[in-house]
């Protein structure tokens, strides 16, 4: 079992329902959803590009998968994420836009935040204690050769890549389209989502996702809204 922090918004919210709608697939209940046409794409090739995405739901991540370590349970994790959310303030992103990242598509700033950074850098620091090291076939997945020296390091210090100075925010729609269907896919996405893709983004939850087994979907375990009067209210 693997678990990861990572920030979606609340089930209800509209870009949530429609994420679930476009990736085929509702990570606060697991349930499938019928696959959408979108632009002059059908269903069968929607559900087909957003094959890789669905399995993890819609989400940035913030706190790479991790296995829990020696002496640390489920529990405790989620008391520890409910504090750290009660004590930290949201972060706004003005504009959320589409960027292509390595070739697939994803939801990301408009401009990056030093605050979104600073929780981000925050939240892998934090929940550090829980995560058992990686092994070495867990490193070789990673492709480490194709890593920059930066990343490699990150990946044996703190178990992901991408974290600080490496640290993307971005929330993935497709898996890689290539690049001669990049352009279609674009404007089937702007279609679809249309203007909650401008809509400024507020990072105002975090979520612990679980992996029950290996390859399994991941789903919501815990939802944790950030700042202490949010938190009191829903208590």
């Amino acid at each position: 079992m693997r678990y990861a922090i990572y920030f979606t918004p609340e089930q209800n919210d509209p870009l949530t329902r429609a994420a679930a709608r476009w990736l085929g697939r509702d990570a606060f209940t697991g349930e499938q959803t019928t696959p959408v046409e979108a632009g002059p794409f059908t269903a069968a090739e929607i559900s087909f590009h957003t094959a890789a995405a669905r399995r993890y739901g819609f989400h940035a991540t913030l706190k790479a998968p991790f296995q829990l370590t020696g002496g640390q349970t489920e529990q405790g994790l989620i008391a520890a994420l409910a504090s750290f959310c009660e004590q930290r303030e949201p972060v706004l992103v003005p504009r959320a836009v589409l960027r292509r990242l390595d070739g697939f598509y994803a939801l990301v700033p408009e401009e990056r935040s030093a605050d979104l950074d600073a929780l981000a850098g925050e939240i892998v620091r934090e929940f550090e204690p829980f995560r058992a090291p990686l092994s070495a076939e867990e490193i070789e997945r990673r492709n480490p050769q194709s890593l920059s020296p930066a990343q490699l390091k990150n990946l044996h210090k703190w178990g992901y890549p991408y974290v600080f100075e490496e640290f993307r925010f971005h929330m993935t729609l497709t898996g890689r389209v290539p690049q001669n269907e990049a352009a279609r896919m674009e404007r089937a996405i702007e279609a679809f989502f249309g203007p909650l893709l401008s809509e400024p983004l507020e990072i105002g939850s975090l979520a612990l996702f679980v992996e029950p087994e290996p390859g399994a979907p991941f789903q919501v375990r815990s939802f944790h809204e950030l700042g202490w009067t949010k938190t009191r209210k829903t208590a």
